[in-house]
């Protein structure tokens, strides 16, 4: 764990988590609205937009922390965990913004896989923001929230070779193949974006596992 860990944590440390829980609050912010999106085409034309808004809010965010961790000498944890946790997040909202962006590029429609798909992402990177949360008054707990998250990304994982599975073997003859091969695309836009909470969740459990 990082030098602190032997001292009193004090506002400026403890600045880092509060800072990771912002990034991840919008975040999750980010993939309610690409939820939104999905079940209500009437947000087509603006979701881009919006979408944008949230990536370059959380960007704020991880700018501030990196500038932190640069003029901070003392972490209260591990300034390269720190570091890529919020990298990680900070890859899932892109993810967003660039799901949106693909499906109305290649002129892909929401269908149930997708839906269930981002829903779950949303459900593990909810996972690590109440990790944090606990990461400092109960570590143990912030570890179970951590395997969770991971546990939901498995699903993700699940679901999305079931999307392709059921893709591929309901198509009686070749003349859908582009429009296949473009939602296969999205799929699989949307399962990099569970990796990412993923592995954000293996860096927290590595940090609770210093922390007790």
């Amino acid at each position: 764990m990082g030098v602190a860990g032997i001292f009193k944590r004090g506002p400026r440390e403890d600045k880092f988590v509060g800072l990771l829980i912002e990034q991840s609050q919008i975040t999750v912010e980010g993939l309610r609205l690409l939820e939104k999106w999905l079940s209500k085409s009437e947000l087509k034309d603006k979701a881009i937009d919006q979408m944008r808004a949230k990536e370059i809010e959380a960007d704020e965010v991880r700018r501030i922390l990196i500038d932190e961790l640069h003029n901070t000498f003392i972490t209260p944890l591990d300034r390269e965990d720190i570091f890529m946790i919020s990298l990680y997040i900070d890859d899932i909202i892109d993810y967003c913004y660039t799901t949106v962006e693909e499906m109305q590029l290649l002129g892909i429609d929401a269908d149930e896989h997708l839906i269930s798909m981002v829903k779950q992402t949303r459900e593990a990177t909810e996972e690590l923001e109440m990790a944090f949360h606990r990461l400092f008054s109960n570590p143990r707990v912030a570890g179970d929230h951590a395997r969770r998250a991971k546990k939901i990304e498995n699903e993700v994982e699940h679901l999305y070779r079931v999307a392709i599975g059921e893709l591929f073997t309901q198509a009686k003859d070749f003349s859908p193949l582009m429009v296949m091969l473009r939602r296969r695309e999205v799929y699989r836009h949307v399962s990099n974006m569970a990796d990412q909470a993923d592995k954000a969740a293996d860096i927290l459990g590595m940090v609770v596992m210093k922390l007790t």
